[in-house]
């Protein structure tokens, strides 16, 4: 890890099992839901819901700062507080976390480097009892939105080509041969892509044990296909938790100046009236 342009955002298992109980670290793991961590999760681990702890419950939107205050405040976390994030889908979530924790300007925030898959894999200590910390007193500062890309700024760079939009999601999704995974509620009316954006599903940053990929392999891959840091980019999805996991690595790990994510993703764009849309199926496949 000490290639990456920002190694110390990134934990290793064996650093962390070193510092369980620490208390100046807290341990945080963010799922879909938290039915994951009730069958197991790391020693005083607190649990995040995407879904309740981590959206606002009326309008589709990050979770309000009086609200991320508050979750601040019970998960035991102060302005000096180390917070350490995992989950499944190889840090998904656990990558959304983070995207919004630097929105609402936390300092040292780490993702566990391989995130549940590879701690339970090693088969290391795991618990089913509910963590509690000592509520403490926080205050979220005003919001950093350079690091999130809102429709106005995804349209501006569309008309004026003045940045690179990576698309994370599947061949598939790209094309617009399905709208969404299967299973996967959130979707759109129309399928394909924002025009000129490149397709680099999100998961060929990842080895097959969920860590990332080597800074080499990391800087291959992106720069193979255009993106190399010289010109903006705007990373989407589907509504925005693969593309926080893009953005983590363009950021964090190959160290590029200026990385936004568009959580409205291709559930907004594809639901929007008028605005352009690459496909490569026919439209009566995607419509």
């Amino acid at each position: 890890m000490s290639s990456y342009a920002h190694p110390e955002v990134v934990v290793s298992t064996d650093w962390l099992a070193a510092h369980l109980g620490d208390p100046a670290v807290r341990i945080i793991e963010v799922d879909v839901d938290t039915s994951a961590y009730q069958e197991g999760h790391i020693p005083g681990a607190v649990a995040w819901s995407w879904k309740v702890d981590l959206s606002d419950p009326i309008r589709r939107d990050i979770t309000p700062w009086y609200q991320f205050e508050l979750l601040l405040s019970r998960s035991g976390i102060e302005p000096g507080t180390t917070v350490v994030i995992y989950g499944d889908n190889n840090n998904w979530f656990a990558a959304w976390a983070f995207w919004q924790l630097k929105i609402y300007g936390h300092q040292d925030v780490r993702l566990l480097n391989g995130g549940r898959k590879k701690w339970f894999a090693e088969a290391r200590d795991v618990t089913t009892d509910v963590s509690a910390c000592p509520k403490t007193k926080v205050a979220a500062p005003a919001q950093d939105y350079s690091i999130r890309a809102f429709l106005p700024d995804v349209l501006q760079a569309v008309q004026a080509h003045s940045a690179i939009l990576v698309d994370v999601r599947s061949p598939q999704e790209f094309s617009g041969e399905i709208l969404a995974p299967p299973g996967l509620p959130e979707t759109c009316q129309r399928g394909g892509h924002i025009p000129d954006a490149r397709n680099i599903p999100w998961n060929q940053a990842t080895n097959e044990d969920g860590t990332f990929k080597s800074y080499g392999e990391l800087h291959h891959l992106y720069a193979s296909r255009g993106v190399d840091g010289v010109k903006p980019v705007i990373s989407y999805c589907r509504i925005g938790e693969r593309s926080s996991h893009t953005w983590f690595v363009l950021k964090y790990l190959l160290g590029y100046a200026d990385v936004r994510n568009y959580d409205g993703s291709w559930t907004e764009w594809g639901n929007l009236v008028g605005v352009p849309v690459e496909r490569t199926v026919p439209a009566k496949i995607a419509a």
